[in-house]
């Protein structure tokens, strides 16, 4: 395959799916869209209704409720098992269904706009709630203590907070803090949740157990505490490819499915690292790819440690949905060849590997690299530091045409997976890659 042999199609003067395919109004930011939406009819609908306002008062028990069920959505959407359960369903289509309900099935990963769009509605939500306290105090109306509405205004400033911290750019350019503040206020904030409901059930006179928003922090705390509840500490052995990456391998009676995973921790209330696992067919345990990225990683590789935190359970990622096409085309760059390793392995489905990256063979290994070649037809395996960076989405595209894929799986940086999403999807080919949004 070469370059040199075809061209990207020079883009119509207008291609509607210049516009619906373009990152901006990815499937992510739809969920959100749709969360939204959803919310501001019901918000509207009780101002026609009047429902937010009974005898003067703000009725804060509705309102409390409607936060609740937006972070139930935002924290459920999320756990390991109903991710699990998303992609088993999306994955039952078989491949002699229309290309486009596959296709849109492939995009599940995107369930994360469900996340944010509930967690910031419910804080909106949850900020219309502690002006309805204020506004009930002022007037003299309802009951509310000096309690409820501490915590009240102490809840919004923590949203506030994590919502900021999450905000794109911030997030990419301060990512451990991010994560520190996600998990420490988080946690607070299912505390003062609990405070909270115990401070308005004991305001309104009525049972704890007989409100809806008892049983949904039940729901939102079990949620959150089942991963931490499989927290174990781990040995490993770790082969040293070069000082960019090194190969782990796990053996302690886990043996994921090809497709999934996991995540480490060298200090589990600091910081945590998702990789892709590498199961063997007919063998124990799994492997995984660590290329240096970062000062976790690079500490990972100068320093190898005896042993890791795990937990939670193996979970579907992006290269999952592969079974809903007859043949695939990946595109990897870099260690992005562990997510798309055990699928070469596991010979489910047809592909064409496409893999750049600087001298293969000296940074992963002869052994990875005579793997790979033995377990998929002719890849092309790309070394920049002989040929410079190629044209992926050019590549891509000569590979559809030569194999007759049906889809091309992505597993890059951001910018470059983006792009090549992009080129495809605008030309009517299915295309997938990790969009980046936890």
């Amino acid at each position: 395959m070469t370059t040199e042999t075809i061209k990207l199609d020079p883009p119509r003067r207008f291609n509607f799916r210049d516009i619906t395919r373009h990152p901006s109004v990815i499937e992510y930011r739809r969920l959100a869209a749709v969360v939204a939406l959803a919310n501001l009819w019901v918000f509207g609908s009780g101002l026609a209704n009047r429902s937010w306002v009974t005898d003067g008062a703000f009725d804060v028990a509705a309102i409390a409720q409607i936060a609740l069920i937006n972070f139930t959505l935002a924290i459920l959407i999320r756990q390991q098992r109903v991710v699990n359960v998303l992609f088993w369903a999306a994955t039952r289509i078989p491949t002699s269904w229309p290309l486009w309900i596959r296709w849109g099935a492939g995009k599940i990963f995107h369930f994360g706009g469900l996340h944010s769009g509930g967690a910031v509605a419910g804080s909106v939500w949850f900020a219309f709630l502690l002006f309805g306290l204020v506004a009930n105090e002022v007037n003299g109306v309802g009951q509310t203590s000096s309690l409820t509405l501490g915590l009240s205004a102490a809840m919004v400033g923590l949203m506030t907070l994590m919502i900021a911290t999450a905000i794109g750019p911030i997030r990419q350019k301060f990512h451990n803090r991010f994560e520190h503040v996600h998990r420490f206020a988080g946690w607070t904030l299912l505390a003062l949740f609990w405070a909270h409901n115990a401070a308005m059930v004991r305001d309104a006179g009525v049972p704890i157990t007989s409100s809806l928003a008892f049983w949904l922090l039940c729901v939102i705390t079990l949620s959150i505490a089942s991963p931490w509840m499989t927290l174990k500490k781990v040995p490993i052995e770790v082969e040293k490819s070069s000082n960019h990456a090194v190969v782990v391998r796990f053996n302690y009676g886990d043996t994921p499915f090809a497709g999934s995973s996991n995540s480490l921790s060298l200090n589990p209330l600091r910081e945590w690292h998702s990789f892709a696992n590498i199961p063997t067919p007919g063998e124990d345990g799994y492997r995984l790819v660590i290329s240096r990225a970062g000062d976790w990683t690079g500490q990972f590789i100068d320093n190898p440690p005896d042993k890791v935190w795990v937990k939670g359970i193996t979970t579907s990622g992006v290269a999952r949905i592969e079974v809903l096409f007859k043949k695939v085309v990946y595109v990897g760059t870099g260690s992005g060849i562990g997510p798309i390793l055990p699928h070469l392995l596991a010979h489910e489905v047809p592909n064409k590997l496409i893999w750049s990256t600087r001298s293969p063979r000296k940074t992963y290994g002869d052994k990875l690299v005579d793997e790979i070649e033995a377990n998929t037809d002719d890849p092309l395996i790309w070394d920049t530091d002989e040929r410079g960076k190629p044209d992926l989405s050019t590549l891509a595209l000569q590979a559809i045409k030569e194999t007759g894929a049906e889809a091309v799986i992505v597993i890059s940086n951001q910018k470059l997976t983006q792009r090549v999403i992009y080129d495809m999807e605008r030309r009517g080919i299915p295309a997938f890659g990790a969009i980046w949004d936890s």
